[in-house]
């Protein structure tokens, strides 16, 4: 009962948004050192696998409630249970997608996002050789249909991956509807109430990050 109070306290704590970037990445690298046969293992090791500062990933680690042991470091099957906890992955959260195209297609088969606390349970488009049909297991209603299966579905998530010229009118049309929290794969800025999370993952954007850094290497 202890420990959960104590969780509790750290999960309330405000985190910094580079910290939860972060700890996905020690999650995946611990489970690979676990996998080779590691039971323990200390921020130094982590730092050499993923070259980030032992002391920043040992700050990082101090919202997580844990502690290691000096000269051994962490459980190994401890600091997993307690970062998937920290992070949710551990629970499930029910999404819907808008907008089943190549992208919207590719979350849809990508199984692996279970792994991470998120399970699409439906999708929207208004493209009549979608609608009606499934995806990997995972019905295709027409947007229209949206408000409808809010109240079939506990679902408070929304991912949107339709084309640029209506994410905005999508995005309000799911805030209307009840959604809470919109993961926004387009390019385009949406803008919601302060109450709404939104999580922005612009493909393009990180390729012209690539893009640039790679022209000027080669100066």
């Amino acid at each position: 009962m202890t420990t959960n109070r104590a969780i509790q306290h750290k999960n309330s704590m405000k985190v910094p948004e580079p910290t939860l970037r972060r700890l996905p990445w020690y999650l995946s690298n611990v489970k690979l050192l676990k996998k080779k046969g590691e039971r323990f293992v200390s921020s130094t090791q982590i730092s050499k696998e993923i070259n980030i500062d032992a002391s920043q990933i040992a700050k990082d680690l101090s919202y997580v409630n844990i502690s290691g042991r000096t000269r051994v470091g962490y459980d190994i099957d401890t600091l997993i249970a307690v970062l998937e906890d920290f992070l949710g992955f551990t629970n499930l959260h029910k999404a819907f997608l808008f907008g089943v195209g190549s992208l919207g297609g590719a979350l849809l088969h990508d199984s692996g996002l279970n792994h991470f606390g998120l399970e699409i349970v439906a999708a929207f488009d208004v493209n009549p050789d979608l609608v009606g049909t499934q995806l990997n297991g995972i019905p295709i209603y027409h947007t229209d249909e949206f408000e409808q299966k809010m109240s079939e579905y506990d679902v408070n998530i929304g991912v949107l991956t339709v084309p640029i010229e209506i994410a905005q009118q999508i995005t309000d049309k799911m805030v209307e509807g009840g959604i809470k929290a919109v993961w926004n794969f387009t390019p385009f800025r949406i803008r919601v109430p302060e109450h709404i999370v939104v999580q922005n993952t612009s493909l393009y954007a990180h390729l012209a990050v690539m893009f640039n850094r790679l022209n000027f290497e080669h100066i």
